[in-house]
């Protein structure tokens, strides 16, 4: 029998209130069904800044999931900071770290929505604050439909790890963002872009598996979502 690759997703947190009346972490069921459907085993990730070395020496692989959230703009050098900007820096500065280490051991990293903005600051780039300020005619990328559907489509780069991941030109996808990765970064390969323009999907060729989408693709709206998962699972193993 082969052996299940272990994959650490990060979690997200929230103040007191609802579930808890003290501080908790949480995250939606899809993403671990996404990984152990695509056959890894999966250990959720508090956010234990220095535990992250020790993280990075035990996983195979990572999945910095999304949130409600977003990276504070002065990790990528801004100086004026969009009044829709709200961060959980616990979270980040966790994320950010177990991020560094994994990627230099050079084990697949797969971020998603936040996870692929924050991958990006990571890597050198910074982050639109603010698509409808940024964007003129942008499409609704905080989507009104339910995200277990597409709100619209992205047109894959040719010759990139996401493309030959998925086989296709096109992707309809969910979309559940106000931020965006900018077109930046020296380290960065722009592998999927909306049709308004904005960067939907992000990679990094000096790694052997390190990826980033906008969307969401653990809801599994496409085939192209689940091959995502599989491909990321197989790299980690």
């Amino acid at each position: 029998m082969s052996k299940s690759p272990l994959i650490g997703i990060t979690v997200d947190s929230e103040d007191p209130g609802a579930y808890s009346n003290k501080p908790w972490f949480a995250l939606r069921q899809n993403y671990c069904s996404a990984v152990t459907n695509a056959g890894g085993t999966v250990v959720m990730l508090p956010h234990d800044a220095a535990a992250a070395e020790r993280y990075a020496d035990l996983l195979d692989g990572l999945v910095v999931s999304g949130g409600n959230f977003d990276v504070d703009p002065a990790l990528f050098g801004a100086t004026e900071r969009h009044a829709t900007v709200k961060t959980k820096d616990a979270r980040t500065a966790f994320e950010a770290d177990i991020t560094k280490a994994m990627l230099a051991r050079d084990k697949p990293v797969l971020g998603i929505c936040g996870g692929q903005q924050l991958l990006h600051v990571i890597l050198g780039g910074t982050l639109v604050q603010h698509i409808p300020d940024a964007v003129a005619d942008a499409l609704a990328h905080e989507q009104p439909n339910s995200r277990d559907e597409p709100g619209h489509t992205v047109a894959i780069t040719p010759d990139t790890l996401l493309h030959r991941i998925v086989g296709t030109d096109e992707l309809p996808v969910n979309s559940a963002h106000h931020q965006a990765a900018a077109h930046d970064g020296e380290a960065v390969v722009i592998n999927a872009v909306a049709p308004d323009g904005v960067v939907e999907g992000i990679e990094s060729p000096a790694h052997t598996f390190c990826l980033g989408v906008q969307w969401h693709p653990e809801y599994d709206i496409s085939e192209g979502d689940a091959k995502i998962f599989r491909a990321f699972v197989k790299a980690a193993g």
